[in-house]
């Protein structure tokens, strides 16, 4: 089956003040994909209401999360290729992990979350209360209904591998101790085995990859909200992917938090996003028919 792509150009997740940047990040991405193979959610412009929840907008994120899951559920209906989404803020692929997750066995999927940041506070931690610092606590079934994992689709730490991560909150840093999640560093990410062996330990036997761009340094690219230094080369990033590729089963991927400052940076940065989607993409040796 051919690679189809779920746009989510989220941004209501986000604590940036260009936050509505990451829906022109989306589009310049759809704009290099093929249009048969794309579908694309409709995100609302307005901000929406926390409703109490101590999550900012959490009923516009609600509401999109609804309708990417019905996305993704129509995509699968056709059949079990691989969907790529393409955010968005972090939370804009929070259905596709729940979905790729509920459609195997339980422990057989491993989450690496390529980002900078943990997003593992809860809306009581959280200093900004804005989502995107949260989906993957709610992944691992802590955030407010209706964002948080329920049933089959709850991921257990164990099957969590961070990649890349160099600022979490202290009460993340906390969490990432106590609960016992697997931190590959920057310095080991120079080696892909690493990462391979990160996986293998957690015991699954498919793997589905998450892409916040910040995990990249600042001077491979420039658009994005949180940058922080010292980050992954591009090319770094696409040797883990192909590592990953190579020994697991791709259940699912994203691309995440991409916010062109200008029409010009986005065109300057798309090459190295592209890059990297071409790892996710691309056939390997002992997949069937080209994608």
């Amino acid at each position: 089956m051919p690679t189809r792509f779920l746009i989510v150009p989220q941004w209501q997740g986000s604590s940036s003040s260009r936050a509505m940047q990451l829906m022109d990040g989306a589009a310049a991405v759809a704009g290099d994909l093929p249009a048969s193979a794309t579908t694309t959610v409709d995100v609302p412009m307005e901000a929406g209401e926390s409703l109490g929840s101590g999550v900012n907008r959490l009923s516009s994120i609600s509401m999109i999360r609804d309708r990417a899951a019905a996305a993704l559920t129509e995509l699968s209906a056709i059949g079990d290729g691989l969907i790529v989404t393409i955010g968005g803020d972090c939370a804009a692929d929070l259905a596709s992990v729940q979905h790729a997750v509920s459609r195997r066995p339980s422990g057989s999927v491993a989450l690496v979350w390529f980002d900078a940041h943990g997003d593992l506070n809860t809306a009581e931690s959280s200093p900004s209360a804005a989502f995107h610092g949260m989906v993957l606590r709610a992944l691992l079934g802590e955030a407010p209904d209706p964002l948080a994992s329920v049933g089959d689709a709850v991921l257990a730490p164990h099957s969590v591998v961070l990649a890349g991560t160099r600022e979490l909150d202290d009460g993340e840093a906390a969490y990432v101790d106590e609960a016992g999640i697997r931190l590959v560093t920057i310095e080991e990410l120079h080696t892909p085995d690493a990462l391979v062996d990160a996986v293998v330990a957690t015991g699954a036997d498919s793997v589905y990859v998450h892409v916040d761009l910040d995990v990249l340094d600042p001077g491979a690219m420039s658009g994005v909200q949180f940058p922080e230094p010292f980050g992954l080369q591009p090319e770094e990033v696409v040797a883990a992917i192909t590592a990953l590729r190579g020994r697991f089963e791709l259940a699912g991927a994203a691309i995440t938090e991409f916010a062109p400052r200008t029409p010009d940076a986005a065109s300057d940065d798309l090459t190295v996003i592209l890059r990297i989607l071409g790892a996710l993409t691309r056939r390997m040796p002992d997949d069937g028919a080209p994608s």
